[in-house]
């Protein structure tokens, strides 16, 4: 069984291999893992991305699907002999963003829904409070912001959010590791 610090983020752009390495990482934990699913089944390409996924865990591992209540889901799931997965954070944002469901401006202010402040919030005091007697947790997210920046208020302000949910989230992490082509760049711990 490999010791792990209480908080890991893994992060890269797509298909990096950010997944891949953060359940090598839970498989190599030797605990039980609890693998928190955020996204959520929209249509059937979604739909057909989450079944592969499924087929590609671990029977043994347990799945829990919280498209939004992210904090609470990690504090419920902690426990000393758990290893907490979070798959991941900016699917996680951007159910957030549209949990409202309304329009938003092509060209302004973006002002997203209550729930969004309320969440992210509760999110980063569920990471600050997990210590290691609580198991530990892996979270995958996405580097969005190396790329143009988007055309489009709602875009722009999601490239915002998701680089400052990294900024906040990895500030709390022991541990960072960057992804890409599928290999790991660790940039703390």
């Amino acid at each position: 069984m490999m010791q792990q610090p209480a908080r890991t983020l893994v992060f890269g752009g797509a298909r990096s291999g950010k997944s891949a390495y953060a359940e090598k990482l839970a498989a190599a934990s030797g605990k039980r893992v609890v693998y928190i699913a955020t996204a959520q089944a929209g249509d059937s390409e979604m739909q057909a991305r989450i079944a592969l996924h499924r087929l590609q865990r671990p029977a043994a591992w347990i799945t829990v699907e919280q498209p939004l209540v992210l904090g609470e889901a990690i504090r419920q799931h902690a426990a000393p002999d758990t290893l907490v997965l979070v798959d991941c954070l900016t699917v996680w944002l951007s159910n957030l963003l549209f949990s409202a469901q309304r329009d938003y401006p092509d060209v302004g202010k973006v002002v997203p829904p209550p729930a969004f402040a309320q969440q992210r919030d509760d999110l980063l005091q569920a990471l600050q409070n997990l210590q290691n007697a609580q198991g530990g947790i892996v979270m995958v997210s996405n580097e969005v912001g190396m790329g143009i920046v988007p055309q489009g208020a709602v875009s722009r302000w999601f490239v915002d959010e998701a680089g400052r949910l990294n900024q906040a989230v990895a500030a709390l992490c022991e541990r960072v590791v960057f992804i890409a082509a599928g290999l790991p760049l660790a940039l703390k711990g």
